[in-house]
């Protein structure tokens, strides 16, 4: 079932929380039976173990001839049909190489499947996904999968390892950049997006891949925001917060899931029966193919949870894991495991029933050598509509985060401009994290962007100034002297790419020094300043970083990130997108999000009030907090007005109007939010609900109307969802902050 953008929205599939059931089921098959029948308990396992290809990997030419070591030891795995799945290799001769050998050269002649770590496009490459989550656009998240799912399979990738739906609270956690941010709603929208931007609706369409929601499940909660790290969490909190994006990707359509690194409440999630079979195959019915991250069965050693490898695989599979990746426990293992009488048969059965009805799925067994297509090799990849729409998506994830005086956008001749920090002309840094495969050749750096928009390109002075994370000699005085020169300064500063991501947790989110120290001297030459900045999470800004009059949040925005940033500084584009996290003050205030819950004594804002729900140094608020972003035009709503009461089987209309006040026609995004004001569990200060994007011309007023249930008003309490009549707030607005208030009663 393909669920539409009107649909996640408005309707009740879309309340957190909600159990939805998979809408793709596995039929069965006299073929895939046959095989069954026929396999050796070895190839049964080999079925169920997926590797690193290892002879297309990046910067491997294809050449099966010379094949020596590890990668001869490859192709006599696939011919002895010990493999079932290859990932993160790509080119169309070799994949058909290797297919042509698993379909000859083994007994029984089953196909391989491809798969990739796809997280936000392969050579061409698009926002990281925490970066397009702020453009609140469904639609743009559904095309952006499907351009990376037109140039994967054009290289030969049947599925990939995204979306990355993990719920992610904690700033200091490098794979943040992976996700959708701190709300629960704003990540299941994406994920369902995203899902049906890669898959489409018909999963045997050459150019369609198959999706797979990662991390199952809580990994968003590690302890600290230290990646690998433990998960100690409420029921509450799974159900509320953290499985929802996963029902959704099911509902949307996803037949395979990934199982987490961590553990839950000490049990870990990769052998964890409850998460894997009894949540996910029983409660939610899901039908479709569960793999475990890279090792995450070997891992389970280190976790104190598994003896050996052999026990490791055992907990593993009985668990609910059906594919090993990397560690080929399954392969040196479960065949063991079977003839002990551990594993029961029917159990391996079950899991190859459902890796053999996946690879039908897509077609495989019909047409063995999809996706694996010269032509579209040649004509795919890179092509100029990825890169039109890798600069579209760019510039519709920038955030203006501020803009004193109305100092953007740059006027056509803006005169001098000194473009100064590390980023400046760098094309190193501009695709972010998960992007191994990109074309660095189509990389556009911000000066080359920047250019681009001159009639004199040279007015643009780029000084680098200082490293990202040391100083340079000199560099603060060519920089100053360059900030003197000039009429206005951009300072591109923040993150490399590296510094978020898998394995990137940092204890202080902040502006590395030596930056900040170049900043504070360009800032103190007393030229309009313009802070670009390039980060893969919220940042903790101070000094003349937070106090610059203008700063554009620009992440890591992909191939076309120079031109994206230069479209929104010169005008071109209006920046419309708004915050998926909250920037905190400090970093001493992680994990913080919005929608906490209040305290007996929660914070009142009066800086010297003591005895109240805050740190010494700052309150319990953020710098700018989700939602937030500004935009070259300004907006107004008024008129709220809010339908009730709201019966268990009724709805309850919401409408207000906005109107463009400004000179240039704008994008708004309008934000629902609720309070539950007095429940048996304690509820959110804000909750998202609802939100809509609405253009406007200069002058134009329109109505924004939205549509709650009863069923957007549950929580889980003591084991089941529960709702509660009562008094609830709401809010529209254009942050989690404000907004036009109102009220209205469930009965």
């Amino acid at each position: 079932m393909q669920l539409s953008r009107r649909a996640l929205l408005q309707s009740g599939a879309m309340v957190a929380g909600l159990s939805l059931a998979p809408r793709v089921a596995l039929a069965q098959s006299d073929r895939i039976e046959s095989l069954i029948a026929r396999m050796t308990l070895a190839e049964k396992a080999g079925q169920l173990s997926c590797f690193s290809d290892l002879l297309r990997a990046p910067g491997v030419v294809f050449n099966p001839g010379a094949a020596s070591g590890n990668t001869a030891a490859q192709l006599a795995n696939i011919r002895a049909g010990r493999v079932g799945m290859l990932f993160n290799g790509t080119g169309v001769a070799g994949g058909r190489a290797m297919q042509r050998m698993a379909l000859e050269e083994t007994r029984l002649g089953i196909p391989l499947i491809f798969g990739a770590d796809v997280i936000h496009g392969l050579r061409t490459v698009f926002p990281i996904p925490l970066a397009e989550a702020g453009s609140f656009d469904l639609d743009l998240a559904e095309r952006t999968a499907r351009g990376a799912a037109l140039e994967s399979t054009a290289l030969g990738i049947h599925w990939t390892f995204a979306p990355m739906v993990d719920v992610a609270r904690d700033q200091r956690w490098g794979r943040v950049a992976e996700g959708s941010g701190e709300d629960t709603y704003l990540g299941q929208a994406m994920a369902a997006a995203r899902v049906r931007g890669f898959q489409g609706k018909d999963l045997r369409d050459p150019t369609r891949m198959l999706a797979c929601p990662k991390h199952f499940a809580a990994y968003g909660a590690v302890a600290a925001g230290m990646d690998y790290n433990s998960v100690d969490i409420s029921m509450e909190a799974l159900r509320e917060i953290h499985f929802p994006p996963f029902q959704s990707s099911f509902a949307a359509g996803a037949v395979t899931a990934m199982s987490a690194f961590n553990d839950i409440n000490g049990v870990p999630a990769t052998a964890n029966h409850w998460l894997l079979t009894d949540l996910l195959r029983g409660e939610w019915a899901f039908k479709g193919v569960v793999v475990s991250d890279w090792t995450a069965d070997e891992e389970l050693i280190a976790h104190g949870y598994a003896a050996d490898g052999r026990d490791a695989a055992k907990k593993a599979f009985l668990a609910g894991v059906d594919m090993s990746m990397s560690s080929n426990l399954y392969n040196l293992h479960l065949p063991a495991l079977v003839e002990a009488g551990e594993v029961p048969i029917a159990a391996v059965d079950a899991s190859v029933r459902r890796v053999l009805h996946l690879k039908d799925m897509i077609g495989l067994f019909d047409n063995p050598y999809r996706s694996l297509d010269a032509k579209a090799e040649r004509i795919q990849v890179t092509s100029p509509a990825l890169r039109r729409l890798s600069r579209e998506s760019g510039a519709r994830s920038i955030v203006l985060l501020k803009n004193d005086g109305g100092l953007l956008p740059l006027k056509s001749n803006p005169g001098r401009i000194a473009l100064i920090g590390p980023f400046g002309d760098d094309r190193d840094n501009v695709v972010g994290m998960w992007a191994f495969m990109a074309e660095k050749k189509i990389n556009v750096d911000l000066a080359s962007g920047i250019r681009a928009k001159l009639a004199d390109p040279s007015q643009l002075d780029v000084v680098k100034g200082s490293d990202v994370e040391a100083a340079l000699p000199g560099g603060i005085e060519a920089a100053v002297a360059a900030a003197r020169a000039a009429d206005v300064v951009l300072l591109a500063i923040g993150e490399t790419q590296n510094m978020s991501g898998e394995a990137q947790s940092r204890t202080a989110i902040i502006v590395p020094p030596a930056q900040q120290a170049l900043v504070e001297a360009v800032a103190a030459t007393g030229k309009p300043v313009i802070v670009l900045l390039r980060h893969g999470r919220a940042l903790a800004l101070s000094g003349a970083v937070r106090d610059a009059p203008a700063i554009l949040a620009t992440w890591f925005l992909g191939s076309e990130a120079g031109n994206a940033i230069a479209d929104v500084l010169f005008g071109t584009v209006n920046p419309s997108a708004k915050l998926p996290v909250s920037f905190p003050h400090d970093s001493g205030q992680e994990p913080y999000f919005y929608n906490h819950k209040s305290t007996g004594r929660p914070d009142s804002g009066t800086p010297d009030e003591q005895f109240r729900a805050r740190y010494r140094e700052t309150g319990n608020n953020a710098l700018y907090p989700f939602g937030h972003g500004l935009s070259y035009t300004n907006f107004a709503l008024s008129a709220l007005q809010v339908g009730g009461p709201l019966t268990a089987n009724g709805t309850l209309a919401v409408t207000a109007t906005i109107a463009n006040s400004g000179k240039v026609a704008g994008t708004e995004v309008v934000q629902l939010y609720i309070r539950d004001r007095v429940a048996s569990r304690t509820r959110p200060v804000r909750e998202l609900k609802r939100f809509e994007r609405l253009t406007l011309a200069p002058g134009e007023t329109k109505q924004v109307s939205f549509t709650l249930a009863a069923a957007d008003l549950r929580f889980w309490a003591e084991g089941k969802w529960t709702i509660e009549p009562g008094a609830f707030d709401i809010w529209l607005g254009t942050s989690s902050v404000g907004g036009l208030k109102d009220s209205f009663e469930l009965v």
